[in-house]
């Protein structure tokens, strides 16, 4: 009908590992939520089976058998979450792509609140935050909630400070510019690589305050008691993922504390040396090398403190100056990457027809 105005499209992306106790439940009520907001939105649920050994794929495909907006992408085998997603994120063309865990350890009203922030903020990425202003967090192991705070901490200041959560998967995308995206990230540092390569883009990023609960009547209590592996493996990457927002940090701060230290030893041993001038040392020497000689023989270790410092410390100077330069030159073939991908391939997201058949499945990768 001409002039009327189409209701953009939301993708709304479940990655699913072995989460059968709990699928049809978080797709039902994610379908409920969806289903109040269409007078708004055109919708569409892409669950990724990612090669789950229990009943999740089966019984998502007789979910999806019954409920023509939602389709199932399967993987054989497991490609961990960073493979799951781009998978997805490359069969979906919503105008908005949205991520939910499937145990929905966020509770499905997060979706339209996030939706709203994307569309009143005109943002890239709205990120569901439990640890902004106004958030919470619920029955969360304490171990887990200080590693997960602590390394969201870490990539905060490293990512320049704005952000309270960099890890977290649950958020909003606009479609078009997250497909824009060249994304490698197999596992859970996809969650940061976006969010690095959004802020080369300069791209608005915004958070809403969330309630993250890891109740156990949300994941049928079954699940939490496995994801301690896990855990120190996200905090292990989250570490390196801090290390590609500010490289040149990593040697730049080590080598200026090194050069601190050094420069105070340099000063010990020079006020130790003027305490001797004057004085003939063992050799015979007198004036300046006779009081170097001396100062040296009461304390070697000093002086080779002094130098085994100072020559680390102008090391990892200069890496950290190289690591800048070339944090640079890769922000800039980024940033030219993305322009020419842009105006070489047209994003079909941007106004999808109304009338395709949400449900074609993509080859899988």
């Amino acid at each position: 009908m001409t002039g009327r105005k189409v209701r953009p499209l939301v993708s709304v992306i479940v990655p699913a590992y072995n989460e059968a106790a709990v699928v049809v439940d978080t797709l039902t009520r994610l379908s409920d939520q969806l289903a109040s907001l269409e007078d708004l939105y055109r919708w569409e649920i892409v669950v990724v089976n990612d090669g789950s050994t229990d009943d999740t794929g089966a019984l998502a495909d007789e979910f999806a058998a019954t409920h023509p907006n939602v389709r199932i992408l399967h993987h054989r085998v497991n490609f961990l979450l960073g493979q799951a997603l781009r998978y997805a994120f490359n069969s979906t063309r919503g105008d908005y792509v949205a991520v939910m865990d499937c145990d929905l350890s966020y509770d499905p009203d997060h979706l339209s609140r996030m939706l709203y922030a994307i569309q009143d903020s005109r943002a890239r990425i709205v990120i569901a935050s439990p640890y902004a202003k106004g958030g919470r967090t619920t029955n969360i192991p304490f171990t887990r909630r200080i590693l997960s705070r602590a390394a969201n901490w870490l990539l905060s200041r490293a990512a320049g400070g704005d952000l309270s959560t960099v890890t977290g998967m649950v958020r909003v995308y606009d479609g078009r510019f997250l497909r824009s995206l060249d994304l490698r990230a197999m596992d859970t540092e996809i969650n940061t690589e976006i969010i690095y390569k959004a802020q080369i883009l300069h791209a608005r990023i915004i958070e809403i305050p969330a309630h993250l609960d890891w109740s156990f009547h949300t994941t049928g209590g079954t699940r939490r008691a496995a994801t301690n592996f896990r855990v120190s493996r996200s905090t292990v990457s989250s570490v390196f993922s801090s290390f590609l927002f500010r490289p040149f940090l990593f040697f730049m701060l080590p080598g200026l504390i090194l050069l601190a230290v050094a420069a105070y030893s340099f000063f010990w041993c020079t006020w130790h040396v003027f305490q001797v001038w004057g004085q003939p040392s063992e050799f015979g020497n007198s004036g300046l090398t006779g009081a170097i000689q001396n100062a040296y023989a009461r304390a070697p270790h000093a002086f080779l403190f002094t130098g085994i410092t100072s020559v680390l410390a102008i090391q990892l100077i200069s890496l950290g100056v190289i690591a800048a330069q070339g944090k640079r030159y890769f922000e800039e073939l980024f940033h030219l990457g993305t322009t020419i991908y842009r105006r070489v391939r047209p994003d079909e997201g941007a106004t999808p027809d109304p009338d395709a058949d949400p449900g074609e499945e993509p080859v899988e990768p």
